[in-house]
């Protein structure tokens, strides 16, 4: 089965991770600390051993190594660089994006490599490490790739300035996959036999721990913070118990090779290491060798954005009409002029733009500036407005489109030429500015309000359509002084919501340290909130194909109202997945416990013909046979590009999966991968397990 070319370069992810400090503690133990390490094993004050990163990305390769199509059966964890930003506080959240970034090609008999490249954020937004894995496939060779030569790393010919030996208990496996890699081959007698091990062997990530706990002993002790790079190779199989010695050589000022050995045979075990450590440098958002675009800079808050943006490194577009509140008259270059001398005068760059956003052309004109000017865009601020309040009756149709052509069709205008720019680089932010007015509506502002409501719609979809591509879409709804707040907040309220206050969350989210996607934010005098659409849980007042009456709404008005239970969609085909499952009803007759879980389950087979993907089953002749726990049996038959599913036992299955309803619901979902099913034991595969991985390019997530 061929590689999946597909794959390089699609984001995977998020996948979020909440961790406290017992998981910290048991990764240092599964690695070999205790007393002597009390640091490291100790909630007061703990310090968390930096390779702990690995335990906390399992998903993620294991994901990214389905998605390459790599064949399973042939997996080796082949090079592993970390690059840390900051240290690994002791609990939170971690959130990390991964892609496939290329693939290597060793030859038929030799095999592939394919390399992963994920970052992981902390929930507070900093970013902590990278990392670069290189999976080596040694049943995936010969596809007519590029090869990669190998980087010699020329140790010393001298003896080792370090030398740190260690013995990895014969339970060692049995602690360490409690962190979560918890692949048979390291505590199956019978699996490891088949793998051609004569016994269990150690996870290579678990001697990666002992190893980087050598380094810190002999190089930060006491300061795991310091540790900045930490790479290697490795190289063979070790068994547990057998004791193994790192050999350290220092190289220059904060630099050091290493390998780890194992005593009684001499064999390096993992080869060719590098380490680097120092002082943790400042940790600030910066926007070096970005390109910004404002609109509407020309004061307010539009005006300190850019100010931010270029004091940070950014080259700056500021954009402003120069048109009166209300939008009339030709407008000034006036503004633009004073924001663009304001950053010269402080060393920064930054061009002016006059051009109007309410046109397409004006919307083009602003991004040929930047690309004139500087070569690119990295972020965009949709910030331009206009008001124009009037109650409604009271509002004529010119208002009305001169408002909505401003707010809302002006970041329509300059998003979409700067879209393409962000596309074609695979890289790119846009912060849409709505309103509390559009959020929560506000008397006299029906137009301002509809557009601003307007953009929140602009957002959820371009969210969608620029995931792939590195392209973060978000909202902020600021509450700041402007020309357009002074004669309506007393002075006291026009000081507190300076908007100095609203540019901190608005810098964040232009920044490459942004987590958040298709969020809305308010912002104001130093608080802030996210704001969410908040889904009910759905209910059927009838029986599957029957109308429920408006009087059956009017009696459960209340039920249907409740938001307790609430949830937020990342998109409309996840709320519509959800309507495709039948919830649990109010007025239907009571039914077996279970019931629903099977409806579900049933849901699922009858829209699978639905997610086939046509074109990727050239010459795939398979049957695929499920038996799902506590809902049934069904069988999925794929031949000459075509699909059925049928309930039931098919009497020759090319391969049969075993899981339960609910970790089938989950699988389907997207909430459990399949790699981690199938390791932690919930899904079990009988018949051609090489063929079972077509499953996951036949079909597409609904």
């Amino acid at each position: 089965m061929p590689l999946n070319m597909h794959a390089l370069g699609r984001p995977i992810g998020p996948f979020k991770r909440d961790y406290t400090w017992k998981d910290a503690v048991l990764y240092a133990l599964g690695v070999g600390a205790g007393f002597s390490e009390l640091d490291y094993c100790y909630e007061k004050n703990l310090k968390i051993i930096p390779s702990f990163a690995m335990a906390m990305i399992f998903d993620v390769l294991s994901q990214a190594t389905i998605n390459a199509g790599v064949d399973l059966a042939g997996v080796l964890h082949g090079e592993q660089e970390l690059i840390f930003h900051n240290s690994i506080p002791s609990e939170g959240t971690l959130i990390t994006t991964g892609k496939v970034v290329d693939y290597y090609d060793k030859g038929k008999a030799k095999g592939a490599l394919v390399v992963i490249e994920s970052e992981t954020h902390h929930g507070n937004g900093q970013k902590l490490f990278t990392s670069i894995a290189t999976v080596f496939s040694r049943l995936d060779g010969g596809f007519g790739g590029k090869d990669r030569k190998s980087v010699p790393v020329e140790f010393p010919s001298r003896i080792p300035d370090f030398v740190v030996d260690a013995t990895p208990s014969p339970d060692q496996p049995l602690i360490y996959r409690l962190s979560g890699d918890v692949f048979h081959l390291h505590v199956d007698p019978q699996f490891a036999a088949m793998a051609g091990f004569e016994r269990p062997i150690m996870h290579g990530l678990c001697t990666h721990g002992f190893a980087c706990r050598a380094l810190l002993s002999a190089l930060t002790p006491g300061h795991p913070e310091k540790v900045r790079r930490l790479t290697c190779r490795f190289s063979k199989a070790l068994y547990p118990g057998i004791p193994i010695q790192t050999q350290i050589w220092k190289i220059g000022e904060g630099k050091a090779l290493w390998r780890t050995v194992a005593t009684d045979t001499d064999q390096v075990i993992i080869d060719k290491g590098e380490f680097e450590y120092g002082n943790t440098p400042q940790d600030e958002i910066r926007f070096d060798d970005r390109v910004a675009i404002v609109t509407g800079a020309g004061a307010g808050l539009g005006r300190i954005y850019a100010l931010e943006l270029a004091r940070r490194g950014a080259r700056v577009v500021v954009n402003d009409l120069g048109g009166a509140r209300d939008g009339a008259g030709k407008g000034s270059a006036s503004p633009a002029d004073a924001v663009v001398a304001e950053i010269r005068t402080h060393g920064g760059q930054a061009v002016a733009s006059y051009a109007s956003v309410a046109t397409a052309e004006g919307g083009e004109s602003i991004v040929k500036t930047a690309l004139d000017a500087f070569g690119t865009v990295d972020i965009l601020i949709n910030n331009a407005g206009i008001l124009r309040d009037k109650s409604f009756i009271k509002l004529d149709p010119q208002d009305w489109q001169a408002v909505v052509d401003v707010h809302l069709n002006g970041a329509y205008n300059v998003s979409r030429p700067a879209f393409a720019v962000m596309k074609a680089k695979r890289y790119g932010r846009i912060i849409m500015t709505t309103s509390a007015a559009g959020l929560y509506g506000n008397f006299g502002q029906t137009h301002y309000a509809a557009a601003k409501m307007g953009l929140v719609g602009l957002m959820n979809t371009l969210k969608l359509e620029g995931e792939r591509y590195g392209i973060k879409v978000n909202a902020v709804a600021p509450v700041a002084a402007s020309r357009f707040t002074a004669d309506v907040m007393p002075p006291e309220v026009l000081e507190r919501s300076r908007p100095e206050f609203v540019a901190p969350l608005v810098l964040y989210l232009c920044s490459d340290r942004c987590s958040p996607n298709g969020d809305i934010f308010n912002a104001a005098m130093g608080y802030y909130s996210r704001v969410a659409v908040v889904t009910a849980p759905v209910r059927m007042l009838a029986r599957p194909g029957e109308v429920p009456t408006p009087e059956a709404i009017m009696a459960n008005i209340t039920a249907i109202s409740d938001l307790a239970d609430g949830k937020t969609y990342p998109g409309a085909d996840a709320f519509i997945g959800d309507l495709l499952v039948p919830p649990s009803a109010l007025d239907q007759p009571a039914r077996p416990a279970d019931s629903k879980v099977q409806t579900s389950v049933e849901a699922v087979f009858l829209a699978m013909p639905g997610t086939f993907v046509a074109e990727a089953a050239a010459g795939v002749d398979v049957v695929f046979q499920y038996r799902i726990d506590g809902a049934g049996e069904w069988f999925c038959t794929i031949k000459d590009a075509t699909c059925t599913v049928s309930a039931g036992q098919h009497p020759q299955p090319t391969c049969t999966f075993n899981i339960a309803a609910g970790d089938f619901l989950k699988l389907v979902s997207g909430e459990l991968p399949a790699m981690q099913a199938f390791s932690f034991g919930k899904l079990k595969i009988e018949g051609d397990l090489m063929k079972s991985q077509l499953v996951e390019r036949l079909f597409r997530r609904a």
